[in-house]
């Protein structure tokens, strides 16, 4: 039996041309929430016999009784349980494990990963190998668990980062509860007047023409999973922090919308490839936004032409004021575009909006001549080269450590001062607008 992650993985792989998965395609069964009833529980009782091979998503990991009857199965060292993605809790990992040997019977149990599948909980290629290296080599890392060690102690860290950071986030819903349940008091005490200044801070719109319109445009591929979590749970911080600093300058709160775009590579499916927000001026819509996003794909250059095709379409619109960039990966080049999109087919990519291919410099020189300015901060120093190309001489291009125990504050400070930057450009206070953040909440980024 083989556990998947998702419904879609176990779709790739049976649709895919692997020589492994034509050899034994009349050998396999699929156990997935599209099985219903009399027929899942038929398939439920194949699976553990003889010569059956069965794929799984992960929901039936937990709960799911595979009784095995088949002698010729025990006889053989029972049935055989494959994981084929490292979990994100290890009780997840310990179920799944529990689906062979079966009431006392006879099992065993392996994973097989793929190594990008890793980079969620920031496991590159580079530190498997080097965890190889140190350990004396494979073989000995499959008959220590080294390996294993080594990727559930990452598991590990990389949780408790994001339980941190949850932590964190829920100080800052803490704050607006209470500000709601005092409104309520007001409401049932009948004191209009702070009625009212409550129900004006919430519904308050954008002002009829905003000083400053960022894009903030976002890797989401697997190894960028913690600058998704940090963006998820600090976007009311960087709008808080943006009001307050405006506001003790005199400015108008609302004089700034913020678009938070995401982009993946031509692996993904036309929905996957790029996914974008309203322009919002409240940071309770971006994070609503945000939770329909998750990291996925990814196919060494990301497609961050995309990206850049994303903000020339929007700037036709209605002006946009500047982009700021966030990935660890360079651009697609031409080929890698041509490569990328052969793997769904062109006659895919022509039924969708982006029939027409693109590549990075064209984008670029359409925002350079339309004077908007990109502001690019790599995750990765192979991203580094490009992305300074992408920031030319109107843009900064720096390194962001989104992996640090900082990485939250960091994020939250580098997009704050950007619109506070571009915000006061107009009047000559955007330099004096940053010097009063950092004087209030410092300087994390650098």
């Amino acid at each position: 039996m083989l556990f998947w992650y998702s419904l879609n993985l176990i779709r790739h792989w049976s649709n895919s041309n692997s020589s492994a998965a034509a050899t034994i395609k009349d050998d396999i069964i699929q156990i997935t929430e599209e099985v219903k009833g009399q027929e899942k529980e038929a398939r439920i009782r194949r699976a553990p016999t003889s010569g059956q091979i069965t794929l799984l998503t992960r929901c039936f990991g937990r709960g799911t009784d595979f009784v095995c009857h088949d002698q010729t199965v025990s006889a053989n060292g029972g049935v055989h349980v494959v994981q084929t993605f490292l979990s994100e809790e290890l009780s997840e990992e310990i179920q799944i494990k529990g689906r062979t040997a079966r009431q006392g019977g006879v099992g065993s149990f392996s994973m097989v990963l793929l190594d990008t599948s890793l980079e969620k909980v920031l496991v590159t290629k580079e530190n498997l190998e080097e965890a190889r290296k140190g350990a004396g080599g494979l073989m000995s890392l499959f008959k220590s668990n080294s390996l294993y060690d080594f990727l559930n102690k990452k598991r590990i860290n990389f949780f408790k980062d994001q339980y941190n950071e949850n932590t964190k986030f829920l100080a800052q819903v803490k704050k607006h509860h209470e500000e709601a349940i005092k409104f309520l008091d007001s409401l049932h005490a009948g004191c209009n007047d702070e009625v009212q200044k409550f129900l004006m801070s919430q519904n308050k719109g954008t002002v009829s023409c905003a000083r400053s319109k960022t894009i903030v445009l976002m890797d989401a591929t697997g190894s960028m999973a913690n600058l998704l979590h940090k963006a998820k749970t600090t976007v009311g911080l960087m709008f808080e922090r943006t009001q307050v600093v405006l506001k003790e300058n005199g400015l108008q709160e609302d004089s700034f919308q913020l678009q938070f775009v995401f982009y993946r590579n031509y692996s993904s499916s036309e929905d996957k490839l790029l996914q974008a927000s309203t322009w919002e001026t409240r940071p309770e819509n971006l994070r609503a936004f945000t939770e329909t996003v998750n990291v996925e794909g990814g196919l060494g250059r990301e497609a961050v032409e995309i990206g850049l095709w994303h903000a020339n379409k929007e700037h036709e619109k209605e002006k946009i004021s500047q982009v700021i960039l966030i990935g660890d990966a360079p651009a697609n080049t031409d080929a890698n575009v041509t490569a990328g999109r052969i793997l769904k087919g062109e006659k895919y990519w022509q039924t969708t909006k982006f029939a027409q291919r693109t590549n990075y410099t064209q984008e670029l020189k359409k925002l350079q001549d339309s004077n908007v300015p990109i502001h690019t901060f790599y995750v990765a120093s192979w991203a580094k080269d490009n992305f300074k190309e992408i920031a030319g001489s109107t843009g900064r291009c720096e390194a962001l450590d989104i992996n640090s125990e900082k990485g939250a504050e960091t994020l939250t400070t580098l997009v704050t001062e950007e619109i506070l930057r571009n915000v006061g450009q107009s009047n000559g206070k955007g330099d004096a607008l940053v010097d009063a953040y950092r004087a209030k909440f410092g300087k994390s980024y650098t």
